[in-house]
Order: C-alpha cells, then structure tokens, then sequence
C-alpha cells in the first residue's frame, strides 16, 4: 500500500463530500426556486387538489415573511404592531429584524404606559370627592346656560319694542293685551267640541 500524506487524505476528504453533497439544492435552482412569497404562491396555485395547494401556501408563507411592493422592493408585517415595514429582500435582514424588534419594545412601551395613565385617571375618578362632583356638575350646567336661546321672530320683536315705548294707560298699548286676555277667557269658557271617535 501506498501512503497518502494526511493533508491529500482531507483533501480527498472534502472533495468527496462536495460530489456526494446533496443535489437536492441544487436541483431546486434547475426548476426555478421561488425566490419571494409571490412566485412561491404562483406556483402553489399549480396544485392539483385543493388540500396540496392550502399546503403549498402554508409552506410559501412559512418560508418567505415579506411581501412584493408594488414599485419595487418588499414590506413585513408586523401583526403584534399592526403596521409594515420596509426590507430589502423577502425575508427581514438580522439588522432589519432587530430594527423591527426595538420598535415592537418601544410601542409595548407606549402600550404600556397608555394602560398606567387610564388607570390612573379612572381611579381619581373613583376617589374624586362629592363636592367636587357637585363642583363639576355645575361648571357643566353653566356651559349649557351660555348656549344662545332662539329669538323671536321679528314681529314680536318689534310688538315689544313698541310695548316698553307705550305710555302707561295709553288705549292703543293697551288694547293687545286686552285683545289676549279676552281671546284667553273665551278659550276658557267655550272649549273647543270633543272630535267623535272613530270605531
């Protein structure tokens, strides 16, 4: 037998492994790998049967988090945050992906300290004494008071207008409110008839 030197032998080793490596990746490449969630669902919608495709899709949307944008470039949705993110390829980058993970720690943040200060607030409300309630209340009563009460019409406008430049006594400032209270005792004394019923 001849000796192999040990460096031919990892040599051999490795080149061994590198022919007996799986074809598998590379036989993926030769029918068109897709390369983004898209041709990935292109091609699941090739499915023969309705259960294959649902599969497919599954796979696709396990295997790819971004989305094709329409002018280029691709979009990750981040459901914990409701919103997108712009990254370069199909999948987040390692920094994309921390990127993406510091804005989820700060908008817990937020979410966080939105949830302190409505507690917060609903409890001074629980404590809140009854004067000050009371104290409110009429602040609240006041601001409806200053809304504007409807004038009325012109006409009656200028009948008291003429009424407060009237002389006490005088029969022609006199004579409307006689007129009205006349027209008030008849109302009193001859109601208007009953309407029959109908059966």
């Amino acid at each position: 037998m001849i000796a192999l030197p040990s460096s031919l032998l990892a040599i051999a080793a490795v080149a061994g492994l590198v022919v007996l490596s799986p074809v598998h990746a590379h036989a993926q490449w030769w029918r068109g790998t897709p390369v983004d969630f898209e041709s990935c669902a292109d091609a699941a919608e090739k499915a023969k049967t309705k259960e294959d495709k649902t599969s497919a899709l599954a796979e696709c949307n396990a295997k790819f988090a971004g989305r094709r944008k329409p002018g280029g470039g691709y979009t990750y949705y981040d459901f914990m945050q409701d919103r997108t993110f712009d990254i370069a390829g199909p999948n987040p980058t390692p920094e994309e992906q921390k990127k993406i993970d510091q804005q989820y720690t700060a908008y817990l943040e937020s979410q966080r300290r939105s949830s302190i200060a409505a507690a917060f607030t609903a409890k001074q409300q629980q404590q809140q004494p009854e004067p000050q309630r009371d104290v409110q209340q009429v602040a609240l009563r006041t601001e409806v008071e200053k809304i504007p009460v409807p004038v009325a019409s012109p006409v009656k406008q200028a009948a008291r207008i003429k009424a407060s430049n009237c002389a006490k006594n005088s029969f022609s400032c006199e004579w409307p409110r006689l007129s009205q209270s006349i027209d008030d005792l008849k109302k009193l004394f001859n109601p208007p008839p009953a309407k029959p019923k109908r059966g």
